[in-house]
């Protein structure tokens, strides 16, 4: 049996200068056909302005089969050919930000991110049924603890469950109606 590595996701976040938006947006399609044979990338997608206070900010959300393939990327020389394309059509340097936690599970194959009520849903679902097993099996067995301590280890072992075990799989089994409109 194989086994499967956690995707790595990354957003990058440019502030395109006035007037050259259409130009930027043109590039980065470009940068994304060239792009996805790159050994390791699993997905992309451009996050276009939707916020009237911030009209120019974009985002390129990038998934990888690694943290190798992620280092790999943006160590080559594919991307630092994209940097100088668009070092004209920005205002100073671009925002790197990995995805962690609840919010990298909603992301994958660079699909758009669902609606943030289906994330409350999937997210209570998750955590409803782990919180109350965890809680009534516990701390029983840890009656020698201070009672935030007890509280402590079962949020810790809670989260532990969800980030390893609960969401993965609630994502994937969910993944049809999350894409949905």
């Amino acid at each position: 049996m194989k086994h499967r590595t956690a995707t790595i996701h990354c957003a990058i976040t440019h502030v395109v200068r006035r007037g050259r938006e259409s130009q930027f947006e043109e590039a980065v399609q470009r940068f994304i056909g060239r792009s996805m044979d790159h050994c390791g990338t699993t997905g992309a997608h451009v996050l276009r302005p939707t916020d009237a206070t911030r009209p120019r900010d974009y985002g390129i959300l990038r998934s990888f089969r690694s943290e190798h393939d992620m280092m790999d990327f943006y160590g080559s020389d594919l991307f630092k050919q994209w940097q100088t394309e668009v070092a004209d059509m920005v205002e100073g340097a671009p925002e790197h930000r990995r995805l962690h936690g609840l919010e990298a599970f909603f992301r994958d194959g660079g699909s758009p991110p669902p609606a943030r009520w289906k994330m409350a849903i999937v997210t209570w679902i998750g955590v409803f049924p782990v919180v109350l097993f965890w809680s009534r099996l516990l701390p029983p067995n840890l009656t020698f603890l201070h009672p935030i301590a007890v509280t402590g280890v079962v949020t810790a072992v809670a989260v532990i469950t969800l980030a390893w075990f609960v969401m993965p799989v609630l994502t994937r089994a969910l993944s049809r109606w999350l894409s949905l409109a």
